[in-house]
């Protein structure tokens, strides 16, 4: 089992890093979400995913696990630091960091997903979808 409150670093390249950590979190009578936050030069962004209609976020999914978010297409394990690097660039691209501040992490989730699985497959050229 994983110690969710363990902080972790990504290095991103040589000038920038990232320090992070997930967390699942309930509300009160909000639905459950899986917590990405993200520390770098004093800023801290928490990438949240609440678990909804056709998204599960943490043990509700399949797979039932702590970091597990998904909707009917994506999934990531937020535990993994390549899937934390996919949010991370995907955050980046659409210029959402730094921010000092909740994100939705449903936005983030088709590109990070699509780039998560392109990175499985290098033989495959770019900008063509995983699969078959």
């Amino acid at each position: 089992m994983r110690d969710s409150r363990r902080t972790r670093t990504l290095v991103v390249d040589e000038n920038t890093a990232y320090r992070w950590r997930v967390r699942h979190r309930h509300g009160d009578g909000a639905p459950c979400a899986e917590v990405l936050t993200l520390h770098r030069d004093g800023v801290r962004t928490r990438i949240v995913f609440r678990a909804g209609a056709g998204r599960y976020a943490g043990d509700g999914g399949p797979g039932g696990h702590s970091g597990a978010v998904g909707d009917r297409e994506h999934h990531l394990n937020l535990h993994e630091p390549g899937a934390v690097r996919a949010l991370v660039d995907e955050a980046l691209r659409r210029e959402l960091l730094p921010y000092d501040g909740e994100v939705d992490g449903w936005d983030l989730l088709p590109g990070a997903a699509l780039s998560r699985a392109a990175a499985a497959t290098p033989e495959a050229p770019p900008g063509c979808p995983p699969g078959p």
